[in-house]
């Protein structure tokens, strides 16, 4: 042991490595459990309650009827558009 340093500080680098493994070990246990758990039935695991249940078939189809006129405009619309190439 080097005459010119104390037993205090010494110790110190070892406290402070000791407090490092431990607070590091304690860390890798809290995220471990907080880790969800993957339902066996589902494999996404467990659905979360704040989401609205998804619909099991298709929304129905709309469909709307133009008028001439609007049939007109759409196709002197199409037509602006595809000239723009």
């Amino acid at each position: 042991m080097p005459e010119h340093v104390t037993f205090l500080q010494l110790l110190g680098p070892v406290v402070l490595a000791l407090a490092a493994v431990l607070w590091v070990t304690a860390l890798i246990r809290l995220l471990r459990g907080i880790r969800p758990q993957r339902s066996p039935l589902r494999p996404g695991g467990p659905a979360l309650s704040a989401l609205p249940q998804q619909r099991q078939t298709a929304p129905e189809l709309e469909a709307v009827e133009l008028t001439p006129a609007e049939r007109d405009a759409f196709a002197g619309l199409v037509r602006q558009l595809g000239d723009g190439r």
